[in-house]
């Protein structure tokens, strides 16, 4: 039976959020009584909440929303790379193990021994040099466990603008706590939101076979 791991952490009234932003909130809009046979739910939250991919819109005025992105990007063959003793940047050095001739296009770095449950000013973000290394060997995605490809002081997002030189897709807040490192198949589809700047994803890692 074909091994699967879960990296899409829980999404509940305690899900961190970068201070300021929308905190989830849930209520119902209809509950199971008489005259109603149904409960239906009503949500509130960031489409940065849990495990999510950044659209270009994002950090681009001109860039693609969510609703419009490309699937491929997010299916596929894919590295698991740990880089927990890295701060405040992961740099390509850190990742210089995994960065081989057969690496496939799309990589997960995990940076945390245990992903935190409140938020962390002091998540490592990506150096833009390490954006430019997978764009250069044809990557397609990078996904981290931390908040941001880039540190949560930054002005410049440099993580983020190299991305989108290279057109390099992103996934933000895995939870990698648990997987060893090595190459899956990765299958993380964004929600079709038409006109927003992320989108909460699903996502899983299959074992190769």
């Amino acid at each position: 039976m074909t091994t699967l791991w879960d990296i899409t952490p829980t999404v509940d009234v305690d899900s961190p959020v970068f201070p300021g932003d929308q905190t989830y909130d849930a209520g119902w809009t209809f509950r199971i009584g008489p005259g109603c046979p149904v409960n239906v739910a009503r949500l509130t939250l960031s489409p940065h909440t849990g495990a999510h991919a950044d659209a270009p819109l994002h950090y681009a005025p001109d860039g693609t929303p969510a609703g419009a992105l490309d699937l491929t990007p997010f299916l596929g063959p894919c590295r698991v790379v740990h880089a927990t003793s890295a701060r405040p940047l992961v740099t390509p050095a850190d990742v210089a193990h995994a960065l081989d001739e057969a690496m496939p296009p799309r990589l997960l770095i995990r940076t945390y021994d245990r992903q935190p449950t409140a938020w962390d000013d002091d998540f490592a973000g990506l150096e833009a040099t390490l954006l430019d290394e997978l764009g250069s060997r044809g990557g397609i995605l990078v996904g981290t466990d931390g908040a941001s490809l880039d540190p949560a002081d930054s002005k410049t997002l440099d993580a983020h603008r190299a991305a989108h030189r290279h057109d390099l897709r992103i996934l933000e807040n895995l939870l990698l706590d648990d997987v060893p490192e090595g190459d899956y198949e990765l299958i993380a589809l964004p929600l079709k939101l038409a006109t927003a700047d992320a989108a909460p994803v699903r996502a899983v890692l299959r074992e190769l076979v």
